[in-house]
């Protein structure tokens, strides 16, 4: 089986070269952005099963490339992980109207992070159940 493609969207170095290490790790096949120009061809050129969506992001916000991404019917079916340092109240049902599948606020632990991705990427329950 062909390892799924996890497109990160980061533009702290360090935490990029965090995740791409803990993601590779774990067998996932990664592609890093750090500007949100640059985000949706990246999306379009390598075709992500999740994509880790840092909010506070150059150019154009994580926030605003959530809502792009599921308004655009070829990528509306892509899991994003909305990963924030600003995690305010009301902070996550904003990025979750927005479109995001999950949540997670820094600092992010391996296990918290490997936990959610696991769950986005399960497939859907009942999903293999024969109906008669």
């Amino acid at each position: 089986m062909e390892p799924k493609r996890i497109l990160v969207v980061e533009d702290d170095l360090l935490n990029g070269m965090f995740y791409q290490a803990v993601l590779e790790a774990n067998d996932f096949t990664v592609s890093i952005v750090s500007d949100g120009a640059y985000v949706m061809r990246r999306v379009k050129e390598f075709r992500p099963d999740l994509i880790t969506m840092d909010i506070q992001i150059p150019s154009i916000s994580g926030l605003d490339l959530t809502e792009m991404l599921n308004a655009d019917p070829q990528f509306r079916d892509i899991s994003i992980l909305a990963i924030t340092a600003f995690a305010g109240k009301g902070e996550e049902a904003r990025i979750r109207k927005a479109g995001a599948s999950g949540y997670l606020a820094k600092p992010v632990s391996i296990k918290r992070l490997m936990a959610e991705i696991g769950a986005l990427l399960a497939p859907a329950a009942g999903a293999n159940d024969d109906e008669g």
